[in-house]
C-alpha cells in the first residue's frame, strides 16, 4: 500500500518521538551511574584507610614467634649470655640459669624471649624479679651490673633419658635476634647440690639459766655465684637474745659468702632472766636472694642455780685476839631449784693470818636447803687492835657467793684491868710526889 504524504509525516513524528524517549532514558541512566560513582568513592577511600590501619595494628601486635620469623640471624649490639651455659643434672630435677643481657647501642629496645629445642615433657620459663616473663626491656648502654634480674628455669621430667640436650634461648626484636645455646646433660649419677648448707658442730647444748650459750656454725654457699646472707633467729623465746659473729669479724646481721666457699659463724644465745627449766628449740636462719637455710638449735636449761653465803644469825661481825684462833659459824643456802654440786670454800685474809674450814668442799647441797660449816680464823701474833676484813667465798661451776666478815681485834679483859691498875697507880704516885714536893 502506498503511503500518503500526511501519513508519512505522522510516521516520521512517531519515530522521532520514540528516539527522543530512548535518548532521555540513556541520559538518565548515565546521570544515575555518575551519582552512584560519586557516592561510592569516599567509601572506597575509607575502606583503604581502614585496611591500612588494620595492617598497622596487626604489625604492632605481632608475637615474638612472628617477629622471630621475620628477624635476621644477628642483633647488633645485644649480647645474650650466662656464666655457666653447660650443666649436669638428674631426671626429676629443676635447674636455673642466670641470664645477662647487655646493650652496646645508644637506643633502648624491647626483646621477646623464647626457647627452642625442649624435648617432649620438658618445660622451662623465663623469670624476672620472681615472676614469669616473656619480654624484657633493655636500656641503651646496659651493662651486666645495671641489667634487670633475669633467669631461665628448666624442669627435667622424671622419665628423662640419660643424654645431652641443647636448648637455644633467643632474645628477639624486629631488627634481629640474639641466641644463647644451653647444654644440659642428664645423668643417673647424683649431681652436686647447689643448695647451701648451714650446720653446727654441736646443735644441742645445756646449762643453767644464768649461762650464755655459744654455737659454732658453718655456712656454705654451693651455688655458682657469690651471695650475701641475712642472719636472724626464728622462734627464739621471749626475752632471749641471739647474735651472729663471723670468724675474724665483729657482730653483724649479714655475711657475704663467695661461690663454693664457707663462712664460720658463732651464734651466741642468752636466755631470759626468768627462764624456767626445760628444753628450748629455735632456728638460726641464713637467707639470700635465692634460698633460705634454717639450722635448728636446742638449749636445755637444767635449772636455776643460786647460792648465798652468810652466818646463821646474819651477823657478819666477830671478835678475835691476836695470835688466837676464833671460830665463826657460816651458813650456805641453795637458793636455786637444782642441787648444788661440789661447793668449794675459800678465803682471803690479812697477811700472816690463817683461815681453815671444817669442810673445804661440800659434795651436795640440795635445792632449797642449807649447810652449816665453821671457819677458824687465827690473827697474826702482832695484830694490833682494830677492824679487819676476812673475805669468805662459796662457789660452784654455776654460781658463787662472797661474804666479808668484819673481824675486830681486841685485848683480853684481865690484861685490860691490869693496865688500868698500873695507870691508876702511876697517877696516884704522881699525885703523892706533887703533894710532897709541892709543900716545899
Amino acid at each position: 500500500m502506498k503511503k500518503t504524504e500526511g501519513t508519512g509525516h505522522l510516521w516520521s513524528f512517531r519515530k522521532t518521538k520514540k528516539n527522543l524517549k530512548k535518548e532521555f532514558r540513556r541520559s538518565l541512566l548515565t546521570l544515575t551511574a555518575g551519582a552512584l560513582v560519586l557516592t561510592a568513592s569516599p567509601s572506597r577511600v575509607m575502606a583503604k584507610k581502614a585496611a591500612a590501619a588494620e595492617t598497622e595494628i596487626e604489625t604492632e601486635t605481632e608475637t615474638g614467634a612472628e617477629i622471630q620469623e621475620k628477624a635476621g640471624s644477628g642483633l647488633s649490639g645485644i649480647i645474650f649470655s650466662t656464666d655457666y651455659p653447660g650443666i649436669t643434672t638428674q631426671a626429676d630435677n629443676t635447674v636455673t640459669f642466670n641470664l645477662h643481657l647487655t646493650n652496646e647501642e645508644e637506643t633502648d629496645t624491647d626483646l621477646f624471649l623464647s626457647a627452642e629445642g625442649l624435648p617432649e615433657g620438658w618445660s622451662g620459663a623465663f623469670k624476672g624479679s620472681g615472676s614469669e616473663v616473656s619480654k624484657v626491656h633493655v636500656h641503651a648502654h646496659q651493662t651486666r651490673d645495671d641489667a634487670p634480674s633475669l633467669s631461665y628455669t628448666l624442669s627435667v621430667p622424671e622419665d628423662a633419658r640419660e643424654d645431652t640436650t641443647v636448648i637455644t634461648l633467643a632474645a628477639v626484636s624486629k631488627e634481629g635476634q640474639a641466641s644463647l645455646p644451653l647444654t644440659v646433660k642428664v645423668t643417673a649419677e647424683e649431681a652436686v647440690s647447689t643448695e647451701g648448707e648451714f650446720t653446727a658442730d654441736y646443735p644441742e647444748q645445756q646449762g643453767s639459766s644464768s649461762a650464755s650459750f655459744s654455737f659454732s656454725t658453718s655456712l656454705k654457699n654451693n651455688s655458682s655465684e657469690n651471695a650475701v646472707y641475712a642472719l636472724s633467729a626464728e622462734g627464739l623465746p621471749e626475752g632471749w637474745n641471739a647474735s651472729f659473729t663471723p670468724s675474724g669479724a665483729s657482730q653483724t646481721a649479714s655475711v657475704p659468702v663467695d661461690a663454693g666457699a664457707s663462712s664460720s659463724i658463732t651464734v651466741a644465745v642468752s636466755p631470759a632472766q626468768d627462764v624456767q627449766k626445760g628444753e628450748y628449740t629455735f632456728n638460726a636462719v641464713a637467707s639470700s636472694g635465692t634460698e633460705t637455710l634454717k639450722l635448728p638449735l636446742t638449749v636445755s636449761i637444767t635449772g636455776t642455780y643460786g647460792i648465798r653465803l652468810s652466818t646463821p644469825s646474819g651477823n657478819l661481825r666477830s671478835k678475835a685476839y691476836a695470835g688466837e684462833p676464833a671460830k665463826i659459824a657460816l651458813q650456805i643456802d641453795n637458793t636455786g631449784n637444782v642441787d648444788l654440786m661440789n661447793v668449794t670454800l675459800s678465803s682471803t685474809v690479812a697477811s700472816d693470818w690463817n683461815a681453815e674450814f671444817s669442810e673445804e668442799t661440800i659434795d651436795r647441797i640440795e635445792a632449797g636447803s642449807s649447810k652449816e660449816v665453821t671457819v677458824t680464823i687465827t690473827p697474826s701474833q702482832d695484830a694490833t687492835i682494830g677492824e679487819y676484813i676476812a673475805e669468805i667465798k662459796a662457789s660452784t661451776k654455776e654460781a658463787s657467793s662472797i661474804s666479808d666478815l668484819d673481824i675486830s681485834i681486841q685485848n683480853h679483859t684481865a690484861w685490860g684491868l691490869i693496865a688500868v691498875a698500873i695507870i691508876a697507880a702511876l697517877i696516884l704516885g704522881l699525885l703523892v710526889i706533887i703533894r710532897k714536893f709541892g709543900r716545899r
